[in-house]
């Protein structure tokens, strides 16, 4: 999507379409800036010029409310809050810029019908392993959530955030569509997800902690590559404001099925159990560094070391040969 040459396959492909959706987006590898800027900003860029040389009459893109810049945590702003990002937060870097180069598409093409929907974290239980692997690494020993404990949350008024259930996400997605809407659209769900919330849910003491501390050891953790969230995630956690979605009430009818705490409980039960699903990112199975080749059922096929793979470094699964599978007939 980012590479040269994407826009003019882009272009084809788009031929005769009502509506684009640009969902693509990089997380990992988190140490490889580059890469994920490619592929988030660039190839968000391709995607919006194939759209216009392919004559879609829209384009829809996932936003999030990590474009927004720092904002409150006692109150609620709306869609016209800046869209500058988080400094420090590679991911808010990447979605203020598109929200930018959006800005200058919609002056550039006014016939274009361009809606941005800025949720909230989205949870789902299919998603659960996928987000493991992005977000935790191998380390973690995720099956201890089977007893329906957090022991320990870290709180304070910084760390307050929205979520919302992925399946509500596509809802709006639906509805914006539909309704031949146009413009953002904020999507999150109560209640706010904080340490009192979810402690009441996963019988867990909130411990406040000061959003530096907790960035301090993301930084010394990931630059040791014992897990894979860069620190920047902590910084946008604490600044990122919390949204009202009166907007997508009113214009598209859009009300969330399932609440907040049940979407994060959903996710954590599906953690416990390493629940993924049919597609290659949402396989399900231990948690794997990026650049290590998709892992079959029963582990690593190469003869890697635990070193390795925890440190997050290619290794020999990437460097040897393997069988695949067959692909299963269309159904």
């Amino acid at each position: 999507m980012g590479a040269p040459g994407a826009t003019a396959e882009l272009t084809s492909l788009f031929a005769g379409a009502a509506a684009v959706i640009q969902l693509a987006w990089q997380i990992q590898p988190s140490h490889d800036r580059a890469r994920i800027r490619q592929t988030n900003v660039t190839g968000t860029a391709n995607v919006a010029a194939a759209t216009v040389a392919a004559s879609v009459p829209m384009l829809l893109v996932a936003s999030s409310v990590g474009a927004y810049a720092p904002g409150p945590k006692d109150d609620r702003v709306d869609e016209d809050w800046p869209v500058t990002g988080v400094a420090g937060s590679t991911y808010s870097e990447d979605k203020a810029e598109v929200e930018a180069l959006l800005d200058v598409l919609e002056q550039e093409h006014p016939q274009l019908r361009v809606v941005r929907v800025r949720n909230g974290l989205a949870f789902q239980r299919s998603a659960a392993a996928e987000i493991a692997r992005l977000f935790i690494g191998p380390l973690a020993p995720l099956s201890l959530l089977r007893h329906g404990r957090i022991p320990l949350l870290p709180g304070g008024k910084a760390l307050r955030v929205q979520a919302v259930h992925s399946d509500d996400v596509a809802e709006a997605y639906a509805r914006a569509i539909l309704a031949r809407a146009h413009g953002a659209f904020n999507i999150a769900a109560d209640p706010v997800l904080d340490a009192a919330s979810v402690g009441a849910r996963f019988h867990g003491l909130a411990v406040p902690t000061p959003p530096a501390l907790l960035h301090a050891a993301a930084a010394l953790t990931w630059t040791a590559r014992l897990q894979p969230t860069e620190p920047g995630w902590i910084r946008l956690a604490a600044n990122c404001p919390l949204m009202s979605c009166h907007r997508a009430e009113v214009e598209l009818g859009w009300r969330p099925r399932t609440d907040a705490l049940d979407a994060f409980t959903e996710l954590i039960e599906g953690m416990a159990d390493g629940t993924g699903d049919g597609s290659a990112p949402l396989r399900s199975g231990p948690a794997r560094p990026p650049g290590c080749s998709p892992w079959p059922a029963g582990g690593c096929p190469a003869t890697a070391t635990r070193t390795e793979h925890n440190r997050g470094d290619p290794c020999s699964c990437d460097r040897r040969p393997t069988k695949r599978r067959p692909s299963a007939p269309p159904s």
